[in-house]
């Protein structure tokens, strides 16, 4: 019998766009995040998971509290139908974020300052005037980092991806994920050659994407807003926080742990460095 294969659920925050249709700066403008965000969450039993965040969301569907919530109605395919913390009620929040409390869930992210990335790609255009930026390119480019170091230690691995959009990335994350586990072998004169199943799915047939959507929310609204209390609550289950350019002590970014906490005092002393020294 094969055994268990180890599981991740991966989602975005913010989006990887940067111009509009003319090539206008799009950063910072309304409806464009000023950072983008990839995270996972490593979840010990899905099956579990799944069951319970099925069982909140029919009690709280049967509870006379929220008969007339528009967000609680089918027709509106919000919380009736999953969670998104965008979306739900401060007190539906409340009660996910305390069943993922009581699970075996891990976080990890990795976070990039989009006008950083701009001041790149400006640089690059440069040198490379036929040079376009994609943004699949920094997602891949983010997922490679994100599992450099996640694909070594177990006899399979099973990782389903929030589905974008309408085309089939299967094959392009594929190819990041055993970019990235190769060059980690090579690094360490290991051998790393598990099998890796990339899954795109919805939130709605994959409840742990649910799960990984309420850590991303928790963490955007950290770096956009300085904001921290929903992060803070959830900190015990995150294992690693990256701010990919806050460079002041390594060119690498700053990381954040369960000994060294993410918060807005912290982020707002990165936002000065920020803006002094675009890279």
């Amino acid at each position: 019998m094969p055994p268990e294969p180890k599981y991740y659920f991966v989602d975005e925050a913010g989006d990887p766009t940067l111009f509009g249709s003319r090539g206008k700066v799009l950063v910072g403008a309304d409806g464009c995040s000023r950072f983008f965000i990839l995270g996972l969450v490593d979840v010990e039993d899905p099956s579990k998971l799944s069951e319970d965040l099925a069982a909140l969301g029919a009690q709280l569907l049967g509870d006379p509290y929220f008969k007339d919530v528009p967000s609680m109605k089918p027709e509106a395919h919000k919380t009736a139908l999953l969670f998104h913390a965008k979306d739900d009620l401060p007190e539906v929040r409340r009660e996910v974020f305390k069943l993922l409390l009581q699970h075996k869930v891990r976080f990890s992210g990795i976070v990039r300052d989009k006008l950083r990335v701009l001041a790149y790609v400006r640089r690059r255009n440069e040198t490379d005037p036929n040079y376009r930026y994609n943004p699949n390119e920094l997602y891949d480019f983010l997922v490679r980092r994100l599992f450099k170091e996640r694909l070594h230690t177990h006899g399979s691995y099973r990782i389903c991806f929030a589905r974008r959009g309408t085309s089939d990335r299967t094959s392009a994350l594929t190819h990041a994920l055993e970019t990235a586990r190769q060059e980690f072998a090579i690094k360490q004169a290991i051998s790393a050659n598990a099998p890796i199943e990339v899954v795109p799915a919805s939130p709605v047939r994959e409840p742990g994407l649910q799960a990984v959507d309420y850590f991303l929310w928790a963490l955007q609204r950290t770096f956009e807003r300085h904001e921290d209390r929903f992060l803070q609550l959830l900190w015990p289950q995150c294992s690693l926080v990256v701010d990919a350019d806050d460079t002041r002590a390594k060119g690498y970014g700053a990381y954040y742990t369960k000994q060294k906490p993410l918060t807005a005092a912290a982020l707002k002393e990165a936002e000065g460095y920020r803006s002094e020294s675009p890279r």
